[in-house]
């Protein structure tokens, strides 16, 4: 730690007041190799603080399509938040920074600026670090605003700019032989015939890397499926680019939502790996009025403990923004089983898995024999020096209304009463993995990164024919619970405990810290779903 961490910059005396939890922790071997030069360009997001939007949301809930309620939202947010937008970007100009992107509808205003004008905008100091072989940017210290922007301003993200998720995909240790294909899942889960995902857009969320035509071509031809349209969509200026390990990501994002619903249209949406890409991506896909997907699927996280207050805070609201909208979420919950990779003896939960607004995916193994699964349990290949699904109680967030009708576990941490994690689950062990093509070769891979674009492939063949499109799934599936109607199969047996530990949890009836209420009934899902009348949105 350099003595810049121990004086408050010169910033500070102009009347600055700090966000409150804008600071994320630095590695313990973080070094401070200096200043940033005055050559980089900094881009940050800032986002504007939710008012009360009761009255938007109950006009937005009678509507059933997602695309109606963008609309709506984005008529309404124009008068709502028109005037921060304005006291925003008047700062920003004030100050030397370009206005890059504004939205009253996403409630952001994105700036680019020289670090020195970022530092006396922020009322902070950059500094560049080495951690490792890692080289990044962040700051010491609170970020800080005047006081009149205080009630307009939730978080500015991307002054730090280190990678926040990892990917939950997982590489055997050693090579698999066989593997599913990816519509292979569609017999063993259920899943609806007749329905293909026509005129459905499922939303994949990559941090990294990107895909091929010809290894699209080449998956689904071996699945003896057409290849479903892909678009690439940019966010904040990161783009498909193969070439790097997260391809295998995509490869199998896009591999299991297409293999599913193999007429749908598939969004990806390329951002950069920062708490500002990740945050941007959602609000991007939400809002877009483009692709207008109604579902999506996120295979990215990291432990809710890596996270900044603020970051939480800004990936939250644009989750609760997408449930509003009547769009289903799908978040993988981890592939470190209940400590999600944190060596400190305490279990973690992943984010943004663990938000009340995400709908978590949990994994499980799965043993076949021709057309039927004749065993299921969780996955924990720890034995093995292997990996298993996260799940767990959040440190972060109480128990959410919806949780209230099933009997959560109190915390191994203590016996705090939070958020159970995850909300259902599917086939992710390497053991029983997913043959996919990654650049040019066939491999067989697992993890929770499976199990997301899986329930949103059963989700866009729902939309497809449903007169209310899914939406936030979470109020439904536990209400059904609540109503003593089971629409997935429970998963009892098993743990994700590590290796001689007792950090962890048991499965076990109904719902459990490993694989939530459990895999998709596929059929059941798609005829209660379809005849259902209602809202499709959250209650927020």
């Amino acid at each position: 730690m350099t003595e810049t961490h121990k004086t408050a910059p010169a910033h500070h005396a102009m009347g600055l007041r700090p966000i409150v939890g804008s600071t994320r922790a630095l590695p313990r071997d973080a070094v401070c190799t200096g200043a940033v030069p005055d050559a980089h360009v900094i881009e940050a997001s800032l986002n504007i603080r939710p008012r009360d939007e009761t009255a938007l949301h109950a006009k937005m809930n009678a509507l059933g399509d997602p695309d109606a309620r963008r609309k709506l939202m984005a008529h309404a947010r124009e008068t709502l938040y028109g005037p921060d937008i304005r006291a925003l970007t008047d700062y920003a100009n004030a100050h030397g920074l370009t206005v890059l992107e504004s939205s009253a509808a996403r409630r952001l205003v994105r700036v680019s600026g020289t670090p020195r004008a970022m530092e006396a905008a922020f009322g902070t100091k950059l500094e560049l670090y080495t951690s490792g072989a890692e080289t990044f940017r962040s700051h010491s210290g609170e970020v800080r605003l005047p006081e009149n922007l205080h009630g307009i301003v939730d978080s500015v993200l991307g002054l730090d700019d280190r990678a926040i998720a990892h990917t939950r995909i997982v590489r055997p240790h050693v090579a698999q032989p066989g593997g599913l294909e990816p519509n292979k899942l569609a017999t063993l889960y259920d899943f609806p015939t007749g329905v293909d995902g026509t005129g459905v857009t499922i939303a994949l969320i990559e941090l990294g890397g990107g895909y091929s035509a010809s290894d699209n071509q080449a998956a689904f031809k071996a699945m003896g499926l057409k290849t479903p349209r892909v678009v690439a969509v940019s966010v904040d200026g990161a783009r498909n680019k193969t070439g790097s390990d997260a391809d295998g990501e995509v490869a199998l994002d896009i591999q299991v939502a297409g293999g599913l619903a193999p007429g749908a249209e598939i969004a990806v949406y390329f951002a950069p790996n920062t708490d500002a890409g990740f945050s941007d991506a959602i609000s991007q896909a939400a809002h877009d009025t483009t692709t207008k997907p109604s579902v999506i699927s996120i295979s990215w996280g990291g432990p809710e403990s890596s996270w900044s207050t603020q970051a939480v805070s800004a990936m939250n609201s644009a989750l609760q923004d997408a449930a509003a909208m009547g769009i289903s979420v799908y978040v993988a919950s981890g592939d470190s089983l209940a400590t999600d990779g944190v060596d400190d003896g305490m279990a973690h939960v992943d984010f943004p898995a663990s938000s009340p607004w995400a709908i978590g995916c949990g994994g499980t193994h799965i043993a076949v024999s021709g057309n039927a699964i004749t065993a299921e349990m969780v996955w924990n290949d720890s034995l093995q020096g292997g990996g298993g699904t996260g799940g767990g109680i959040s440190d972060l967030f109480d128990v959410p209304a919806f949780q209230t009708s099933v009997n959560l576990p109190a915390s191994v941490n203590g016996g705090r009463k939070g958020r159970g994690v995850p909300d259902v689950a599917g086939d992710a062990a390497p053991g029983s993995g997913y043959l996919v093509v990654v650049d040019g070769k066939k491999e067989v891979v697992g993890g929770t990164s499976a199990v997301a674009p899986l329930w949103a492939g059963l989700t866009a063949l729902i939309n497809q024919k449903a007169a209310v499109p899914v939406g936030f799934l979470p109020n439904f599936l536990y209400g059904q619970i609540k109503a003593g109607r089971k629409l997935t199969v429970e998963i009892t047996s098993g743990n994700n405990k590590p290796a001689n530990s007792q950090i962890g949890y048991q499965a076990g009836p109904t719902w459990n810290a490993c694989t939530g209420l459990g895999r998709p009934d596929g059929k059941a899902l798609f005829a209660a779903l379809t005849a259902r009348t209602g809202s499709n949105g959250a209650s927020v």
